[in-house]
């Protein structure tokens, strides 16, 4: 019988040698299944990138072709240039019925951030950059425009006048509106969205410097996001660990350079003029709608009203560079620096 109960007791402890060797090899062999697959593509005049972290390749292949379709579609519904875009015919008619509820939930979005901003951020300042662009297209002036042409055409600037009723939008005649600042921060959302819907816990989409980032790499540690340095040296003006938060910046380098480059791609629909009150402005925030609106409109409104708005908006940060090549942070923005 003691022999019997000795041969129990080896058998017992063999068997949970052998668990523990079986345990210690399926996450071993998890550990090396688990890889980071990516695919970049050129979409919305800009370059996009889909990174996953998964097991399988053909999976990964599969579900990053899923998020690219979703963001095509985001870009067919909100392309300015396209003229069968539902954009298009909101600008052309001056309403759309039955809009589509992705559209209607942009517009919807795009007023709460000119709410916030107090007009810093307007997607009916379309009128002003068709302005600008018709002084210096073939045919133009090759001259700013007269203080009474953007006077007059800032009469057309308004988003207060946008109207959301149910699944129909309008506007009053003559506005237009883009939704260059918020479609490539709402189209990365989308990409996410499809991403977690398909089963990724781990992984990234980033369209021209608009990030948003979810779960770790491999290693269990967070994703790390540099910003670029203005003088372009290939330093970074900060490191971000990030994770399950989006990341854009707004910016004009150029003016790093040279004081004389006064010209920026980003009108201050309050004035009707480019923006001039910093070199940029990046922004961290729960989705990359809102850190690409919150960038634009921190850039329009400067370090003090920038940093005041940021200031009261939960789970929002942001870092601005200012034209003398100050670095002013928002309270909370070390936490995502320095892990």
């Amino acid at each position: 019988m003691r022999y019997k109960t000795v041969a129990i007791v080896l058998i017992a402890i063999f068997t949970v040698l052998l668990m523990i060797d079986y345990a210690d090899n399926i996450d071993s062999s998890t550990m090396q299944r688990q890889e980071i697959y990516s695919q970049t593509r050129s979409l919305m005049d800009t370059t996009v990138t889909v990174t996953v972290v998964n097991t399988n390749e053909t999976y990964a292949s599969e579900v990053i072709e899923h998020s690219f379709e979703k963001m095509n579609y985001v870009d067919r519904l909100m392309n300015n240039y396209d003229n069968n875009s539902k954009i298009s015919i909101l600008n052309n008619e001056g309403k759309i019925i039955d809009a589509s509820p992705e559209l209607v939930e942009v517009v919807t979005r795009s007023r709460y951030y000119s709410q916030k901003s107090n007009g810093a951020f307007d997607i009916s300042i379309q009128p002003i950059l068709d302005l600008w662009a018709s002084k210096y297209a073939p045919g133009g002036t090759y001259q700013d425009p007269t203080a009474d042409e953007i006077n007059e055409t800032l009469k057309l600037v308004n988003y207060s006048a946008i109207m959301v009723e149910g699944d129909n939008i309008s506007m009053n005649d003559g506005m237009k509106i883009t939704l260059g600042g918020v479609a490539k921060g709402y189209a990365v959302d989308v990409a996410i969205e499809s991403l977690i819907n398909d089963g990724i816990t781990s992984g990234f989409v980033n369209a021209g410097g608009d990030g948003r980032y979810i779960g770790t790499k491999p290693d269990g540690s967070e994703w790390r996001v540099g910003l670029q340095n203005p003088d372009k040296s290939g330093d970074a003006v900060t490191v971000m660990s990030i994770q399950d938060v989006a990341v854009a910046t707004s910016g004009n380098y150029e003016r790093y350079f040279s004081d004389e480059a006064k010209v920026s791609h980003i009108a201050d629909p309050r004035t009707g003029y480019s923006s001039q009150n910093m070199i940029s402005s990046t922004v961290i925030a729960e989705t990359a709608m809102d850190a690409d609106a919150l960038a634009t409109a921190v850039f329009i409104l400067g370090g003090d009203e920038g940093i005041a708005m940021v200031e009261e908006i939960e789970g929002v940060e942001c870092l601005i560079i200012t034209n003398d090549r100050q670095i002013i942070r928002s309270s909370g923005f070390k936490s995502y620096e320095n892990k």
